[in-house]
């Protein structure tokens, strides 16, 4: 587990931007089955996350179409919320950071960490802007 101090700022850059933090299974069970749209990112303390992920969440936001909601879970801090993100995400194996999109309580689109490290966010937002236009 690290330590909140190190993880607010890391936490803040979603949820300056309009993300919701999920902390239980029951914040991520009730977050996934809403109607619409719901795009969850497994936010993470990794450099790929600062140069890549975070970004691209942000930068995927300015799109005509957007998810209706936003949420993200903590890999290494929230473990209780991260593990029930994870389940829903299957068949995809654990990462971070990653990111899914969920469309009426089921998984549309999944990034993992491997499409994530080692891209630009600039591409990361154009793979999810492609997904917002398909499903949001």
């Amino acid at each position: 587990m690290y330590p909140p101090e190190l993880v607010k700022p890391m936490r803040e850059d979603l949820t300056n931007i309009g993300f919701s933090e999920l902390f239980t299974e029951e914040e991520v069970n009730q977050a996934l089955q809403k109607e619409g749209t719901t795009l969850v990112v497994v936010n993470s303390v990794c450099g790929c996350a600062a140069a890549n992920a975070r970004p691209g969440a942000r930068m995927s936001l300015q799109n005509a179409k957007k998810p209706d909601n936003l949420v993200t879970v903590f890999a290494g801090v929230d473990r209780e919320a991260v593990d029930a993100a994870r389940a829903q995400m299957v068949p995809f194996p654990p990462s971070s950071p990653s990111m899914a999109l969920f469309k009426n309580g089921e998984l549309v689109h999944m990034l993992e960490r491997h499409h994530i490290e080692g891209r630009p966010a600039d591409m990361i937002a154009e793979n999810l802007k492609g997904a917002y236009d398909e499903h949001c």
